[in-house]
This record gives C-alpha cells, structure tokens and sequence, in this order.
C-alpha cells in the first residue's frame, strides 16, 4: 500500500461529534485572535496601522516561504531556501516601500504599472541569482528543478500576497468614497466566510466527495455552503459599508463578487491540498491551533487576492 493510499484512508475516517467539536473550537479562536489583529490595523485610523498591516504581511511572508520549501523539503525536492526567502522578502518588502508612498523621491509616485515594473525587475534579478548559484553549485540537482522548485515559492507565497498590498494601497479615481482598509476587510471576511461555510456545511450534510483523491474532506455540499455564507457577508458588508466605504459596490455586485470569492476559495484550499499530498504532510505547519500553519491559513487568500484586485480595477472602478 502506498503511502498516499494510507492517507486516503486516514483522512476518510469518520469523525466523532466530540472531536468535530474540538476542531471548531481551535479554528474559531485562531481565527477570532486574528481577526483581532486585522480589525485593528486596518480600521484603528492612526499612522501606525499602515506599518502594522505591512508588518503582518511581512511574517506572513517569511513564515509562508519557509513552510513552502519545507514541504518541498519533504518532498525529497532540491531547493535554494535561502535565495528564495532572500526574493521573497525584497519583492513584499520593496513593494510595500513603494505603494505606501515612502520612497517617492527615489521611486516616483505609486502607480499600478510602476508596481508591476519592480515585481518583475525582482523576479528577473532573482531568476538571474538562481542561475549564477547553481552555476557554483557542484554537486547539485538539475538547474530546471533546483530554479524551478525555488521560484515557484517566491510567486506562490510572496508575489500573490502582494495583490493583499495592491488591494490595501489602492488608489481609487477621485471622489469615490472608498476606503481601502475596509476594502482590504470586505475581502478577508468574503474569503474565510467561505472557509467557515464548507467547513460547517461539509462537517454536519457533507456526503458527496469533490476530489477524493486531493482532499478526501472536501464536499460539493462544503462547496454550497462556503458559496452561501460568503455571499451573504459580501451582501451584508455591501448593504452597510457599499457607498460609503468601498467605492459605490451595489449589491448585485456583491452577489456576484461572492460566489466569485467562495469558489476561489476553495480551489486555493485545494490547491495547497495538491502541495501537502505530494510531500506527504498533513499541514503546512504548526503556526496556528486547529488551523495548522500560516499557508492553510492563507491558501484561499492567496488564489484570491489577485481577482479581488482586478474586480477593483477592471469592474468596480471601470463603469
């Protein structure tokens, strides 16, 4: 019997009440301590939230590269850890410098093209710093997986989280009333709303499997649920904070952008499903209680933030 068959199995062992208990508990309050934490850099109005937002994509940052080339590490796969985690950090890093606004006298004004112009100089200097490090490197694996394996985290990890700072520093057209913190806010709270509703949903009617053979847990009556309590906070949020707060968003665009956010979801959770199961780990790590590591907290924002940010730039703002 193969390894992953052994999963499979013990992944498909039913779960006791008492259990499922437990393991909605340690969610719920890992996910309330850092909803706390979010609330608060995003919405406490002070200068020192901006450095608190940059800083916690930050960590994220760094503690999501290294659960990654873990688990590529389990996987049995060549990697250079410390390059990727060297790129990693001057992509989020130099991005968050340049949107904020504090280098303008050596980087110019923010603008959408001036961001993607530093993402992709990082990326080339990094793709450049890989090449000449496996040049000297002898003995080593194949140039394809040792560049392959390593960049793949930086835009896995840290270049999807930059799309969290695009959305945060947006610059919304003159006189629409739009706050990015509540924008940023509107987005976590749709995505991990969707989180909560497979999980419950799945938990409590889930029989009909989506992907067996990727997550066993995963149910098409999960799926109707996250589409469900997503939509409805999307609904919500907009109802209270659409004019005033995120740019005129109508609640038929919230019944569209939920949906959107909730299937998103849960083919970013599916996604790292595909990363654990080839390297044979049941969580990305141990960051958070009940949660697991900072990548199974942050797989659906991850595939989501990039269509968060176009809805803002080729929907919302371009009517």
């Amino acid at each position: 019997m193969s390894f992953h068959d052994k999963l499979d199995e013990s992944m498909d062992e039913p779960v006791e009440t008492g259990s499922w208990t437990l393991v909605f508990m340690r969610r719920l309050a890992s996910t309330v301590v850092l909803l706390g934490i979010v609330f608060y850099s995003l919405l406490a109005g002070s200068p020192i939230s901006m450095y608190l937002v940059g800083g916690i994509i930050m960590l994220l940052n760094i503690v999501g590269l290294l659960e990654f080339y873990g688990m590529v590490d389990e996987s049995g796969l060549p990697r250079f850890k410390w390059l990727g985690l060297a790129g990693g950090v001057a992509l989020v890093g130099t991005l968050f410098v340049y949107l904020s606004g504090l280098a303008k006298r050596q980087l110019g004004e923010p603008t959408p093209g001036g961001a993607t112009e530093i993402e992709i100089g990082i990326l080339a200097v990094l793709l450049l710093a890989l090449l000449a490090r496996r040049v000297f490197a002898h003995p080593a694996p194949a140039v394809f997986a040792m560049v392959g394996h390593t960049i793949l985290g930086v835009l896995y990890v840290s270049w999807l989280l930059g799309f969290l700072l695009k959305i945060y520093f947006f610059a919304a057209p003159a006189g629409a009333e739009f706050d990015a913190g509540y924008c940023l806010l509107f987005f976590i709270l749709a995505t991990k709303c969707s989180d909560t509703g497979a999980f419950l949903l799945g938990s409590m009617i889930g029989r009909h499997k989506m992907i067996p053979k990727i997550s066993p847990a995963k149910t098409w009556e999960g799926l109707v649920g996250a589409i469900l309590l997503s939509t409805t906070a999307a609904l919500v949020m907009a109802h209270y904070w659409g004019a005033a707060r995120l740019g005129g968003m109508t609640l038929a665009h919230a019944a569209a952008l939920g949906p959107l956010l909730a299937v998103g979801a849960v083919l970013g959770d599916l996604v790292e499903s595909v990363f654990k199961r080839d390297s044979g780990v049941k969580d990305s790590g141990s960051f958070f209680p009940g949660i697991g590591g900072i990548l199974d907290l942050l797989d659906s924002l991850l595939f989501n933030a990039p269509l968060m940010f176009l809805y803002l730039r080729l929907v919302l703002f371009n009517e």
